[in-house]
């Protein structure tokens, strides 16, 4: 298998991994006004996720970096040409990173409330933008003979990309709630749950209208059957979140996600951007990829130190794995 190819397939596994584990963040950043009825329910809800959100943030570092590594045309195109929904993703993100962190500093209900905005939006922009991104990538932007994207704004907000961003944020939403059920205790678990159920019908109509939209642009053998496996996993979840199993649930919520971004890279290869424009201007594998020395060390960097950061994260999983309720919240 050439470099070009495993550093491809290395990309759709970080974001995938990125959209798997920040996706229930978001999710429960979303749900934060919904489950949590008190301060005490929502800080229940922050403290699900507070040992591991920034962890679930470097899935996305480490992806940008790689694609910046071993595709700097890709990289340079996506960040020139998406640069104002990228943006916004990012000013979210820091958002939200910092209301975590400035939420508990001081008591009044009022900057709270302020900080509890801050999350909820700090989590549902990139959850909508992420699809919208990822849609326009693969179905294509105007880019010309050199690989500059050439469209606008407006460009980006077509019917496909915008069901794309409404199916990232109903499975952030479902695979949130499916999460807190699996990681709370008394009523927040069951309003999490049937809530997981309520939303997750909605994403699953959103996600198969997605996905048959995705395989009549560009479609192959392997990536029908991928979005066969998303549609059954996704169903799967949620039979299993109303059967009362949260962890098959969580499961199957994270194979749906994880299927779902598969999907897209499949049919997307060889192509890592196409041109709406030209066939020319269409970027790939190997036309934006760095010289083989470069994918050659990066490669040797990360056999070695991959499996070190996986075993760190999984032990952090582990650690904090007990589920919380709000009697472990002191009333002060």
């Amino acid at each position: 298998m050439e470099l070009t190819t495993i550093w491809f397939l290395l990309v759709a596994v970080l974001f995938t991994g990125y959209f798997i584990l920040e996706g229930f963040d978001f999710g429960v950043g979303m749900l934060l006004p919904v489950l949590g009825r008190d301060d005490r329910e929502r800080r229940v809800l922050i403290n699900t996720i507070g040992p591991v959100w920034d962890g679930n943030e470097v899935w996305l570092i480490t992806a940008g970096g790689a694609m910046f590594a071993a595709f700097p045309e890709w990289y340079a195109t996506l960040f020139s040409g998406f640069y104002l929904p990228l943006l916004l993703i990012l000013l979210a993100l820091i958002a939200r990173g910092v209301a975590f962190e400035y939420r508990h500093k001081r008591p009044e209900p009022t900057w709270k409330r302020r900080w509890d905005h801050a999350i909820f939006w700090g989590s549902a922009i990139p959850a909508l933008l992420w699809g919208v991104a990822f849609a326009n990538i693969f179905r294509g932007v105007p880019l010309d003979a050199d690989h500059e994207y050439v469209g606008g704004l407006l460009d980006l907000l077509h019917p496909y990309a915008l069901l794309g961003g409404l199916t990232t944020l109903g499975l952030f939403l479902t695979h949130g709630a499916v999460f807190l059920a699996l990681k709370t205790t008394g009523d927040i678990r069951h309003r999490a749950r049937a809530l997981a159920v309520k939303l997750g019908v909605g994403t699953a109509v959103a996600a198969v209208a997605f996905l048959t939209w995705t395989l009549t642009i560009r479609a192959n053998t392997a990536a029908i059957t991928l979005a066969a496996g998303a549609a059954i996993a996704l169903l799967g979840g949620l039979a299993a979140a109303r059967a009362r199993r949260e962890g098959w649930a969580f499961t199957g919520t994270a194979l749906a996600i994880a299927l779902a971004v598969a999907t897209l890279f499949t049919a997307l290869f060889p192509n890592v951007m196409p041109s709406t424009l030209d066939p020319a201007g269409t970027l790939t594998a190997t036309n934006a990829a760095s010289t083989p020395y470069t994918l050659k060390i990066m490669t040797w960097v990360a056999v070695i130190f991959t499996p070190i950061v996986l075993a760190y994260q999984g032990w952090t999983y582990w650690v904090f794995r007990k589920r919380i309720g709000v009697t472990h919240i002191p009333t002060h």
